[in-house]
């Protein structure tokens, strides 16, 4: 545990806005997008074994479920106590020491910890048909349900990728047999489950919402992903561009005592979301501009609609220093551009190395969003733009 001193010294000096280091991802399935601003040499930083890096992780108090072979704090976030991270605490330790003073009373009477994180996520070829388990199913396997939110960013998506189309769902007419079969198969050869799906070709600057129990397969785009504390799945597709996923991939996640039993399995699904035939009206997020933009700067909801998370991307004009309010704590990260946040130096990362401290991420406690946080962009040509990740107690959202 952190010095409990150092934590509030660290929170106080920086007057509620914490500065975060970068968390990076390995992933052992599929292929990097390297789209991260990671340096070229850096995406088998962890070893060929480990797999490559694809994601980066943001406002973490969760661990990444990634095997044995991970470390008990990989995918977690470390707050820098310094201006190069040489004295550290991870942001978990930072809400269970500052508790509402950080958080905010809602949240922390609530859930008693930071209850999402966000991510990037990067993958060169689309990912395996799956889906997330809700809180009934989770709990039978000691863990929490997983709704999650995607918005696509032009400014990390410099190239799409193999395939920028997602898949939600099933189609309307796709009866719960046709599906069944399918994943019979899953040890017979390509079940090729998409066939039954529905794409959408993915458009960059907008985004989805996606409730547990819906089965997706995310194109192959840099996404941002606001999500819930979890990382829980069950994976309908068992070969993705020639990469065969075993079985374990569909039945990690259920009871010992029900692995194989498919019906078990197909009572994961939400089958009237998965069969929506509104799915796009229902869950697409374009951004919805907030009233409060002028023409110093524009703030857009990009997540929204939901009980859980909520996103917003802030953009400030070259020139400008403004000051943005929001009723409730937030994990924020620079995308482009640099100047001031508060009393920190903030700028993009360009290129990265890996364990390297940055100056793109912060944590803004509730005290701090409420009083609202004084921003500065530097440049003269280029505007900044955060992305902002918050829970589900923005008074606001909508």
């Amino acid at each position: 545990m952190a010095q409990n001193s150092v934590i509030h010294e660290t929170y106080e000096r920086n007057q509620g806005i914490l500065r975060l280091k970068p968390v990076f991802v390995p992933r052992r399935f599929a292929k990097a997008g390297r789209r991260l601003r990671l340096h070229p040499d850096d995406y088998y930083a962890l070893g060929t074994v480990r797999g490559s890096i694809k994601e980066r992780w943001f406002a973490s108090v969760i661990p990444a479920m990634n095997g044995p072979l991970a470390p008990p704090d990989e995918g977690m976030s470390y707050v820098a106590a310094d201006d190069d991270a040489s004295t550290a605490f991870l942001l978990k330790e930072a809400v269970e020491e500052l508790g509402a003073k950080l958080i905010g009373k809602q949240l922390y009477e609530k859930y008693g910890t930071w209850p999402m994180y966000a991510k990037f996520f990067d993958f060169e070829t689309p990912l395996f048909h799956h889906l997330h388990l809700n809180d009934a199913a989770a709990s039978l396997v000691g863990r929490i349900g997983k709704p999650e939110a995607y918005y696509f960013p032009p400014q990390l998506n410099n190239h799409m990728g193999a395939f920028p189309v997602t898949y939600f769902g099933y189609d309307p007419d796709v009866t719960r047999e046709e599906v069944r079969e399918r994943l019979l198969r899953y040890e017979d050869g390509d079940n090729r489950i998409t066939e039954l799906s529905r794409a959408y070709r993915i458009e960059l600057g907008t985004g989805w919402y996606t409730p547990p129990g819906v089965v997706h397969a995310p194109g192959s785009v840099l996404t941002y992903e606001p999500q819930w504390n979890s990382d829980v799945n069950s994976v309908h597709e068992n070969i993705v561009m020639g990469e065969v996923y075993p079985y374990d991939f569909l039945a990690e996640n259920c009871p010992a005592d029900s692995k194989r039993d498919i019906e078990y399995i197909m009572s994961l699904m939400d089958w009237d979301k998965n069969t929506d035939p509104h799915y796009k009206k229902n869950y697409f997020r374009p951004p919805l501009v907030c009233a409060h933009s002028n023409e110093q700067f524009t703030e857009k909801w990009i997540t929204y609609g939901n009980e859980y998370i909520g996103a917003k991307e802030l953009t400030i004009e070259p020139g400008q220093t403004v000051i943005i309010r929001d009723s409730a704590a937030y994990g924020t990260v620079l995308i482009q551009g640099h100047g001031r946040i508060g009393v920190h130096q903030a700028e993009a990362a360009v290129m990265l190395r890996f364990g390297q401290m940055s100056g793109d991420e912060f944590f803004v406690s509730e005290p701090a969003a409420q009083e609202g946080v004084v921003i500065t962009n530097d440049s003269k040509w280029e505007p900044m733009v955060f992305l902002k990740h918050f829970g589900p107690n923005h008074t606001e959202m909508p």
